[in-house]
């Protein structure tokens, strides 16, 4: 399926806490080895093309008193013990010294972040979405990004969540309002495509 507009100078791959802490939890419908080869994957042509890769991983401080504490039926985190390498991107991913990392305090990658300046001063405005979970941090920055005006592709086989359900949901009802769903096959594909053009 094709990828229309997709152009790698004018695009960010914006990668969604794939970190260990968060790597760890058992994920689907996808395990989360597989989302990390395909974002290296999407990642790689990103780069190669002259695009942007961000990789984004949620923590608090040492206390803890900069993170969300809402006032819910089913708290984030509850019963969740944080190591010191929780927050650690995981290193099958590659990050390069051109990548932009950015820590977040919240699902959203946006909130309280420095990634749309990052974007606009680059004259970036379509946005290529993997990363866990999908009902979560995904689907929040990209719900963010859409209010914020960026075109936006979302990688389905390179973001996975908690449920299948939940995953499923998500990209089946909430992203095409909001994008395009598409393959890693098929957004390297037009990505290596665009760049030859």
């Amino acid at each position: 399926m094709t990828v229309p507009g997709l152009v790698p100078a004018k695009t960010a791959l914006v990668v969604i806490d794939l970190q260990k802490g968060i790597a760890a939890f058992p994920t689907q419908p996808y395990p989360s080895a597989q989302v990390v080869r395909n974002t290296v994957r999407i990642a790689e042509a990103v780069r190669a093309g002259g695009g942007f890769v961000v990789f984004v991983r949620v923590t608090g401080s040492a206390d803890g008193r900069d993170m969300l504490t809402p006032d819910c039926d089913a708290p984030m985190g509850a019963g969740v013990t944080r190591t010191s390498d929780w927050a650690d991107l995981l290193p099958e991913l590659g990050v390069t010294e051109g990548d932009h990392i950015l820590t977040k305090r919240q699902w959203g990658a946006f909130y309280g972040t420095d990634l749309d300046l990052q974007l606009r001063r680059r004259g970036l405005d379509r946005i290529i979405l993997t990363g866990i979970a999908t009902c979560f941090g995904v689907e929040s920055t990209a719900r963010a990004a859409y209010e914020l005006g960026y075109a936006q592709v979302f990688a389905e086989d390179a973001m996975t969540s908690l449920t299948a359900e939940g995953h499923t949901h998500t990209v089946s009802h909430i992203f095409p309002r909001l994008g395009r769903v598409r393959s890693t096959t098929d957004i390297v594909a037009a990505l290596e495509a665009s760049a030859k053009s």
